[in-house]
């Protein structure tokens, strides 16, 4: 899990904060009452700009948490390279009976203004709930994308992408078909857990008539400045190190792996990525009954801070020949983290971008808790199919998780200023 699974990817999405109207006050006037005080606006997000009204009408500065702001349009659609949130909200809807490529097309432009208009920091447009009111962007990312079966509830078969084929089964699901799949996708993340839930809501009240919500899940991550180092991987809830090896975009060939490229097929998936959502259930109780050190054999990592067991720091790399004093391997052969490596899977790499989740406890006291897991690809075949494959054969791991859900988007580029997402696809 510790290389399956991701890391804190640097941003390629952080915009310029924008101002909003939020009751009798508006941000921009409370931004330059905070100028006023010697605050000065930072180029990367307006991180000290926003600033919050009392009740005493007097403005105090919202910190860089809340004042972080990414921009909707762009190359690429947010959330995906944006760094991990503390809080995320994953969707899926049905188009409803009746409804087709117009209704879709209506929806998705309604959608694309509101994401827009949130992601600024801006009230809803119609019927805003002020459950934001006070509130700044938090660094939400609002995330669109398109199922297997919404290209025949839309008459665009033709369009439909090849990668998007649904994927096989694999020995290890035990998959719940009502939390799986869907027309569309939304992902919602945000730095702050009501910011994330007026998203939520506001897109599902836009959903109206044309649409209805077949599954929703809910996960979480560690709160920016939680800790005392800022960027450091991810631990999930079983404890380790998450992500070790996610690709970055600093690497030569990050854009190659993660999206479609400009003169991809079809072209309206240009730029775009495709997204596989597994909702895996981490089966708690049994793993902690193993000892630390029987813990870091199934991942092959220490649990301290992510090394190899042969040695060295989170990104040294492992020595996979070496052996102990015993004669045995020290990384095992079913490993989780060897069985993951790109060199070992013929290259295939992904994104992984999950939230955390614990969904309560059952009758007997077991949590339900574990990864939403959310991982980006130009090509599903070639990322998370080999390698997932290559895990239900032999992944120590596999005695501790069981995949409960499943779903494969096709999540194209951004818009561009004046466009809805989904655009190039629903006018061609």
């Amino acid at each position: 899990m510790a290389d399956q699974f991701h890391p804190e990817a640097p941003s390629r999405e952080e915009g310029t904060a924008r101002g909003s109207r939020r009751g009798s006050l508006s941000r921009r006037r409370l931004l330059g009452t905070a100028g006023a005080t010697g605050l000065a606006l930072g180029a990367a997000g307006g991180a000290a700009g926003y600033a919050a009204a009392s009740t005493g009408g007097t403005a105090t500065p919202l910190t860089s948490l809340g004042a972080g702001a990414v921009m909707f349009h762009g190359k690429h659609q947010p959330g995906i390279t944006t760094p991990l949130q503390a809080r995320g909200h994953l969707v899926a809807f049905d188009l409803a009976a009746g409804a087709g490529r117009r209704e879709a097309a209506a929806l998705l432009r309604r959608w694309s203004a509101t994401a827009r208009r949130l992601m600024a920091g801006e009230a809803a447009a119609h019927d805003d709930t002020d459950v934001a009111r006070d509130a700044g962007p938090s660094s939400l990312t609002v995330t669109f994308g398109f199922g297997h079966s919404f290209f025949a509830r839309t008459g665009l078969e033709k369009q439909r992408p090849v990668a998007l084929d649904p994927l096989p089964d694999f020995s290890s699901d035990r998959l719940d078909k009502a939390r799986s799949n869907g027309d569309l996708w939304v992902q919602v993340g945000a730095n702050d857990a009501l910011v994330a839930f007026h998203a939520l809501r506001a897109l599902q009240k836009d959903a109206g008539g044309a649409a209805r919500v077949r599954w929703q899940m809910n996960g979480f991550n560690r709160t920016p400045g939680a800790t005392a180092q800022e960027g450091l991987t991810a631990r999930n809830l079983m404890g380790q190190i998450d992500g070790t090896r996610n690709p970055k975009p600093s690497e030569s060939d990050f854009d190659r792996r993660v999206f479609v490229p400009a003169a991809g097929e079809p072209a309206w998936m240009a730029n775009g990525s495709y997204a596989v959502v597994r909702r895996i259930r981490m089966l708690l109780d049994d793993w902690e009954k193993l000892s630390g050190k029987a813990q870091e054999g199934v991942i092959g990592r220490r649990k301290s801070d992510g090394a190899p067991l042969t040695g060295g720091t989170e990104t040294t790399e492992p020595d996979l020949e070496r052996t102990g004093a015993d004669g045995k391997l020290v990384i095992p052969l079913d490993a989780h983290s060897r069985i993951t490596r790109p060199d070992q899977n013929g290259g295939a790499a992904m994104l992984r971008r999950p939230f955390s989740f614990h969904d309560g406890f059952d009758a007997d006291g077991v949590p339900d808790a574990g990864l939403l897991f959310v991982c980006w690809q130009a090509d599903p075949l070639r990322g998370f199919v080999p390698v997932q494959r290559k895990l239900d054969r032999g992944d120590a791991l596999s005695a501790f998780i069981r995949h409960e859900s499943s779903g494969l988007f096709a999540v194209p580029g951004g818009a561009a200023e004046g466009e809805y997402v989904g655009q190039r696809l629903l006018e061609a």
